[in-house]
């Protein structure tokens, strides 16, 4: 009987994700998929998942329909030591790229570099202002020609900034490996 390789592949830095508006919302939609479905979902999950476990960091990856209640399509940890605390984080983001349409990273910095107050103000959330976050790491996922996200991807347990850049960069593998590209 063969045994299955299960070596942390290299470990592969994460690029600086930009603070520009305009550079985030061009990146959110740089690498639309040419399709998607639960096979798509799980590569980009499996590709995330391979990416972080080569981080000593625990995190979430939580990959969803932008239905509600959500579809769960991809949903996994890296390491021993996440905790409940980081599934609210997800559903916290998610609920923010499902009702804004956008990354949490760039609301993060369209409000001041995340200011909560601000943005429960602005957008008149009011007492449901808990159930958003504008920390990065929530990021919507585009297929060719249609306008409105078909997904949301969320990393929870980096740095902010690295769990929004890490989706983009993978999510571009994805795109890349499907035939898509910029």
């Amino acid at each position: 009987m063969a045994t299955q390789d299960f070596s942390i592949p290299e470990h592969r830095a994460i690029g600086e994700a930009p603070r520009d508006i305009e550079a985030i919302a061009k990146q959110e939609r740089a690498y639309p998929l040419p399709y998607w479905n639960a096979t798509v979902a799980f590569q980009l999950g499996l590709a995330l998942r391979t990416r972080l476990l080569t981080f000593d960091k625990p995190t979430v990856i939580h990959i969803s329909t932008v239905s509600t209640p959500a579809h769960v399509l991809f949903h996994s940890v890296t390491h021993t030591g996440t905790s409940l605390d980081n599934d609210f984080w997800v559903s916290r983001k998610r609920n923010t790229v499902i009702r804004f349409g956008c990354s949490t990273w760039q609301l993060h910095n369209k409000f001041n570099s995340g200011d909560e107050e601000l943005f429960k103000a602005k957008m008149g959330l009011g007492e449901r202002a808990g159930e958003y976050a504008i920390h990065g790491g929530g990021m919507p996922v585009f297929v060719k020609n249609c306008d409105t996200p078909v997904a949301v991807c969320v990393v929870s347990g980096l740095k902010q900034w690295d769990d929004h850049q890490v989706v983009v960069e993978e999510l571009e593998g994805v795109c890349r490996s499907l035939g898509g590209g910029a």
